[in-house]
């Protein structure tokens, strides 16, 4: 079984859209789409330095749109991926990814929700200054109740020895004067606030009002929810859960035991890949993980989605 998934804020780099504007119509459709954001979607991703692309308000859409042009260069469209994927989930602003190519919004609709997502979270992060920091191995029990003492929510919940804690900027420093007993090192993640917790309540309700006017299909591929790990068969819930999802915790870990238990063998994660195939590499043993960064990707990529077909072939 086939798992597509769709990385979140932080794994975009300067430049990284670069290589795919060379594949046919990818230019096209990024030029309509930043036509739907406001926000010049190509010269972002090729042209804008690591600050800019940190903003939230850019980062979200750039990440959105590239998770979009990969999938479907992977899979030469909706139609054979919807055939071919056994299973969709998104990390955080992933799952506005995995939505669109699960059909229960259109990619325009996508693009719209998240330039509104991205601007709700930045105006929510600018009222205190706010962050978050991975913390790196300890036992998840340990970890969790050194970050209840700090004050500071665990907003990922990753699985593979990986929480992110997010807070105030005191939280976090004093988290990293004081780790957690067993764990390795805390990185400060390069975002602008602190992701899913009560910090961005105000851009549940801005995210809310614009999903009113959405009319949602149900899934066509079974839709994993970063909110628990459940697979979720009605678009409304899907929409739902997209705006709750903004201040509260992503349970990372709950997607990957799904995937397990519905016996996932390969997993493709849409670019820009890296972060959610590391993860998977950790936690989800003999399941063949494989990162779309640039188009080079895609015939590995390919390979894996054959291989997968060609065990169902053979099960059947």
């Amino acid at each position: 079984m086939l798992v597509l998934v769709a990385p979140g804020q932080g794994a975009q780099t300067p430049g990284f859209l670069t290589p795919w504007l060379d594949l046919p119509g990818v230019a096209e459709r990024l030029s309509a789409w930043s036509d739907v954001a406001g926000l010049d979607l190509v010269r972002a991703g090729t042209e804008a330095d690591e600050d800019e692309i940190r903003d939230t308000a850019v980062a979200q859409p750039l990440l959105v749109a590239a998770g979009l042009v990969s999938a479907y260069a992977l899979f030469e469209g909706p139609g054979p991926l919807h055939r071919q994927v056994g299973m969709v989930a998104g990390h955080s602003v992933g799952e506005l990814t995995a939505a669109a190519l699960a059909g229960v919004i259109t990619d325009e609709e996508a693009i719209a929700l998240v330039r509104a997502r991205g601007l709700a979270m930045a105006e929510a992060a600018a009222v205190t200054e706010t962050g978050m920091s991975a913390v790196l191995g300890g036992e998840q029990d340990t970890v969790l109740a050194h970050l209840d003492r700090l004050g500071l929510t665990p907003a990922n919940v990753n699985g593979a020895g990986q929480i992110v804690a997010a807070g105030t900027a005191a939280q976090l420093a004093e988290l990293a004067e004081e780790k957690p007993e067993g764990a390795r090192r805390v990185v400060p993640l390069k975002v602008a606030g602190a992701f899913h917790t009560e910090h961005m309540k105000s851009a549940v309700a801005a995210l809310a009002a614009k999903t009113g006017q959405l009319t949602p299909a149900d899934p066509r591929i079974p839709y994993v929810s970063n909110g628990d790990g459940r697979v979720v068969a009605s678009g409304a819930e899907v929409v739902e859960r997209l705006v709750a999802q903004v201040a509260s915790p992503v349970r990372w870990d709950a997607c990957m035991e799904t995937f397990a238990a519905h016996g996932a063998t390969a997993l493709v994660e849409a670019a820009p890949g890296g972060t959610l195939t590391g993860l998977a590499k950790r936690a989800l043993k003999g399941v063949a993980a494989v990162p779309l960064k640039t188009p080079e990707d895609i015939e590995k990529a390919r390979a894996a989605v054959a291989g997968t077909a060609a065990a169902a072939e053979e099960s059947a």
